[in-house]
């Protein structure tokens, strides 16, 4: 995979950032690109990893530094010029624009295929610009995105500080970095939601249950302000503000279900019992008992007895998953009705069969359905998609 990196001006100053290419890339071509935008005080060096799983799905991959957008004793090899007491909502959007208008004059780079992904202010900042460029923007990926900062500056606590919004300082010292009065000042009378709901594209936003910076009201409040099956909301349990790698993992699968249009039809939440040594058609497995829930549009139910996932490790380290159940619940016209699920799979790639007795569900038994397992506390979140195109 090659990268490299590039640079761009917005009113004089220079934005730096890197280009992660896919392999085979040739200059002759036509690529959909996907442009990273990072957090409050973070820059682009922590983007930079969805830049090369992106080159990996055949995109060419941006992650780029937002002006005066850093910290004190940031690494100044992932710094962009301009002062961070001159940063603000609407700079950092100029920022993006700039980003967009210099990757369009790429020849390779097709100009109506752009999916913008930012995390916290980043995925706000991502949200505003692509309302208002929705002609070019094919999809746009919010994880935990900072919607919440119009009320934080109505509340004179901006980024953590306190201070009075009737005598709003110059300077807002918060310790890691300094802010200027001008975002509190750009960002007070605005209606996020409003300017959000701008955007008629596709929407995935990725929220944490435990974010203690953002609370998942924003994100159940913005998914309402988009027209209705526009916005899929995936709110995840034991997730934070911030991905670990695991997280990330789960999430990339995510994304990847999204951006191949496909939905989520069953949500099922995973309650781990116990474990055991077992056997499987001879071979030595370590045995995952669960019960646990769907909740979902289409069925809603509880699993039955207990399931078990036989887990057998392969000769190159990974594991396989086994994982077999039965829930008994109402399909969505309320009858009683029981789904029997076999989930197996491994490195993240999971293909359930379902059969059912209802005859609502019958498709299940006909789709091909997709899985991304979501690990957190208790148990991991299961959820199923189908093509979008296929669902009745």
């Amino acid at each position: 995979m090659k990268e490299e990196r590039f640079s761009c001006t917005r009113d004089g100053l220079k934005i730096n950032g890197i280009i992660a290419y896919p392999d085979g890339f040739s200059s002759d071509g036509k690529y959909p690109c996907m442009i990273a935008s990072h957090g409050f005080t973070g820059n682009f060096g922590g983007m930079i990893r969805w830049c090369r799983v992106f080159a990996e799905m055949g995109y060419v991959g941006v992650a780029y530094g937002f002006c005066g957008g850093g910290c004190i004793g940031e690494d100044p090899e992932f710094h962009s010029e301009g002062a961070t007491t001159d940063m603000t909502i609407s700079t950092e959007i100029a920022d993006l624009e700039a980003v967009i208008a210099y990757l369009t004059g790429l020849g390779y780079i097709d100009p109506n295929r752009f999916i913008l992904l930012g995390e916290s202010q980043g995925g706000f900042v991502s949200g505003l610009t692509a309302a208002k460029h929705s002609d070019i923007i094919s999809h746009l990926v919010m994880i935990f995105p900072a919607i919440c900062i119009p009320d934080h500056a109505r509340q004179g606590r901006l980024a953590g500080a306190s201070y009075s919004t009737n005598a709003v300082p110059d300077v807002i010292d918060i310790g890691r970095t300094r802010l200027g009065r001008c975002i509190h000042e750009d960002v007070v009378g605005r209606d996020p939601y409003l300017e959000l709901s701008g955007y008629t594209g596709p929407v995935l936003i990725l929220q944490g249950l435990e974010d203690e910076v953002v609370n998942y009201s924003y994100a159940i409040r913005a998914k309402e302000n988009y027209a209705p099956g526009q916005c899929h909301l995936q709110l995840i349990r034991s997730m934070g503000h911030g991905l670990d790698d695991g997280q990330f993992q789960s999430a990339l699968f995510s994304i990847k279900q999204f951006l191949d249009n496909r939905e989520e039809i069953l949500t099922i939440q995973i309650l781990i019992t116990h474990s055991g040594p077992g056997t499987m058609d001879g071979v030595e497995t370590n045995n995952v008992y669960f019960t646990g829930y769907c909740d979902s549009p289409i069925f809603r139910g509880v699993i039955e007895n207990e399931g078990v996932d036989a887990q057998r490790q392969m000769a190159d380290g990974s594991w396989h998953l086994h994982a077999d159940y039965t829930l008994t619940g109402l399909d969505k016209s309320g009858n009683l009705c029981s789904m029997h699920i076999l989930n197996q799979g491994h490195d993240g790639i999971f293909k359930p069969v379902i059969s059912t007795d209802s005859a609502e569900l019958a498709w299940l038994a006909e789709s091909d359905l997709t899985a991304v397992l979501e690990f957190g506390s208790g148990g991991p979140t299961v959820r199923i998609y189908a093509d979008k195109t296929r669902i009745p």
